[in-house]
Formats: C-alpha cells, structure tokens, sequence
C-alpha cells in the first residue's frame, strides 16, 4: 500500500509543502552558489533576480555532484561546511550541510522552496534570490540529493519528512524542538477551564526529553476564578525505527507523572506511563499516526492501571504551491481501566492545523472532542494549541 513509488511523491521537488517546521536563518543560503560568483564576476552587487534569471543552465546531464562542485563549492566549500565571509563578502551565516542536526531534520520541499522562490517565500533575507527560471526542476532535486550526502550520518537521524502534524492528544513519534501551550474549555460546563504547557528538546539524533506542565481554572460562586497547577511530567523518548523509503517512523516512551497537582487537578500519586508512537506517510499528502500505551500508578489506592490508545488520520493541503498549510485531521481516543468489568470510552476528536507564518514553524490547531460513550458523566469539549517550533527561528520570526 505504501510503495515507495507513491511516497516519492511526499518528497518530490514538485511536493507544494509540508505542514510542519520549516527552515532556521542559515537556510537562507543553500541555493547554489553560482550567484556569489556572478556577482564577483561582474564586480558589482547585482540585482538578485537578475543574476539568478541570467545563470547559465549547463548541460542537462549533470549530477547533482557537478553542479554542486561547479556551481556551489566556491561558496559553499567542497566539504559542504561553507566559506569564511572573507571569502564570500556578506554577514549572513552559510549552512554546514556536513551538520546532519541541520541538513535532517527538513524535507526537501522546504529547502526546495526556498532555493526556487528565493528567501523571503520563508521570511528570510532577499540575499537568497529564486532560482526557478535558472534550473528546472529536476537540476535542483539532483543538487539536493547530492548535499543530503554530505551529512555523513544521515542514516541516523530521522528526516523531516516524517515529521507530521501534531494532533491535539496522540503524542508524535518524531523528535521535536518545541514548545506548545493547550487550552481545553468544557461545553457543558464552560466555568472550568483547563491548559498545559509543553516544552520539548532533541537529544541527539534519535531522542528527545520532554517536560509537561498542567493547570486548571475555575469560576467560583462569587463570581472570580480559581487556578492551580495539575501534575507535572517529564518524559523520554527515542525512535527505534525510520524509513523514509516506506515512510515509516516508530518510537518508544515514558513519562513519569508527579503528584504535585492541587486537590482534583491530581492523580494523588505517581503514575508511570510507558507508550509507543507510530507515524506512517501515505500518498498525496496524507498520513496516519498511533500511540498506544499504560498508566501504571505507584499507588493503585489513588488511581487505577490504565490502558490507552490513540489514532490519527490526516492530510495536508497547501495554498498554492508555497502557501499557508492546512491539516484537518480525524483522532479517535480509547482508553480503560484494567479491571474486571471495566468498559472502554471512546472519544472523537475531529480537528484542524494551520500554519501561521511564512517560515510556517509557528502553527495554530483547534478542534472538538466529543465522547462517544458515557455521555452522562463526560461531556463535549473544545481544543485548541499554539506551537512554536523554537529550533527554526523566534517566535516573532518569518512573519
């Protein structure tokens, strides 16, 4: 079902976009550099479009390692390192493509917008021309190809193409550098008002450490609101499995949840929570994720084992062929008590994810959550996060 003929197509140069983190400043050169040695050549800082409308296209049949050598080394370095700014005349920092934490982590549409449409498609310097009129289509994937080469240890980090969209609750298997904030507001009771904040850190290039912190907020009788801290959790987690080739991503996690909740906002005890995640690429910009896990409490007096499990179905569409990014996604939510007897609740959550930004690494998802059994004692209740992707930029970046 997943053949790699039809997956190329999520990574393909002619690929409008991905829906998740885009490109850090350092990006906004790694088109090739045959526009410095214009500019040197003609003595004169050129008109960026001008010079890259102007660039001579070369044979046909050259690899990406030739018009790498020919094009870009100059720049760049023949090691992919980049040249010191003696050599090349500007401020603005060059990519170490040699860096596999920087050359991974993402997909080639994004690198391939940039270099086609030139910096400030992604809100980054005009330095960065469009190429689209230099090279076809099919120059540039070849010269992407090439330069994903020069990170020696590639095959160790998971590439961003299979970074896919956040949902609101089934946790991603990709690494992430981010930070999200969560409301939850009830329906039916619209005077208790629930958020957690999410801070998220790569370790390298396979794990990543996590810290999650949860409050609440109710009105009272007399009118004001209330607020208290839930139970704080830290947690671990590492891919165990990725192929670009069939699109599949696989990791394995813990959080430790502590008790330092106020009153209903807690467990009352520590609760272990060991899950894996799954994140699997399908063709024309769709996916499916999963995570399935165990709430193990220290104290089972305060709180019961648990079982849980989370499915995602999704596709991501983009505004013309650079644009804005819109998910809309599907979660269906399990979740049971492991004791004799016990019935399972089922939850949907139907929601949607846009990017905000031209970097597109600051996003906006929203979405309902609707229980599907146990009416009477769980109502209806909206979500919403804001995430910033902190690893590509400020907040206040790429705008």
């Amino acid at each position: 079902m997943w053949h790699r003929a039809c997956l190329r197509a999520v990574h393909l140069a002619t690929r409008t976009g991905r829906p998740t983190v885009l490109m850090r400043n350092r990006l906004v050169l790694v088109a090739p550099s045959f526009v410095i040695l214009v500019w040197h050549a003609a003595g004169v800082d050129a008109n960026a479009q001008r010079v890259a409308r102007d660039a001579p296209a070369g044979p046909a049949t050259r690899s990406g390692a030739e018009i790498y050598r020919e094009a870009c080394a100059a720049c760049h370095g023949s090691d992919g390192k980049g040249q010191p700014r003696s050599v090349v005349g500007f401020d603005v920092p060059l990519p170490d493509f040699t860096d596999c934490s920087f050359a991974t982590r993402e997909p080639d549409a994004d690198w391939f917008a940039i270099v086609h449409e030139g910096g400030p498609v992604r809100g980054f310097h005009r330095l960065m021309p469009a190429f689209g009129e230099a090279l076809t289509d099919e120059e540039i994937q070849r010269t992407l190809d090439y330069i994903r080469t020069l990170c020696e240890e590639a095959d160790e980090w998971p590439r961003g193409e299979l970074n896919l969209p956040r949902p609101l609750v089934t946790e991603k298997a990709y690494p992430e550098d981010e930070a999200v904030f969560t409301a939850t507001v009830g329906v039916d009771d619209p005077g208790i008002v629930l958020g957690e904040f999410v801070f998220e850190k790569r370790l390298g290039p396979r794990s990543q450490v996590e810290v999650s912190a949860p409050f609440g907020m109710a009105e009272g009788q007399g009118g004001g609101w209330d607020g208290g801290l839930g139970d704080v959790a830290v947690g671990l987690k590492h891919v165990l499995f990725h192929s670009l080739a069939s699109g599949t991503i696989l990791s394995l996690a813990g959080e430790v949840i502590l008790p330092t909740g106020d009153d209903v906002l807690s467990s009352g005890t520590t609760v272990f929570e060991p899950f894996v995640a799954i994140g699997q690429l399908l063709p024309a910009d769709a996916f499916l994720q999963f995570q399935g896990g165990v709430g193990l409490p220290f104290d089972t007096d305060e709180a019961e084992n648990e079982a849980f499990w989370r499915g995602v179905v999704g596709k991501s569409f983009t505004e013309g062929r650079w644009g804005r990014v819109w998910s809309p996604m599907v979660e269906v939510l399990g979740e049971r008590e492991l004791e004799s007897g016990a019935r399972s609740r089922w939850d949907l959550l139907p929601q949607l994810q846009v990017t905000l930004n031209r970097r597109q690494h600051v996003m906006a998802a929203f979405g309902v959550r609707i229980p599907l059994n146990d009416r009477a004692s769980r109502g209806t209740r909206l979500m919403a996060y804001l995430l910033w992707d902190w690893f590509d930029g400020g907040f206040f970046e790429g705008w």
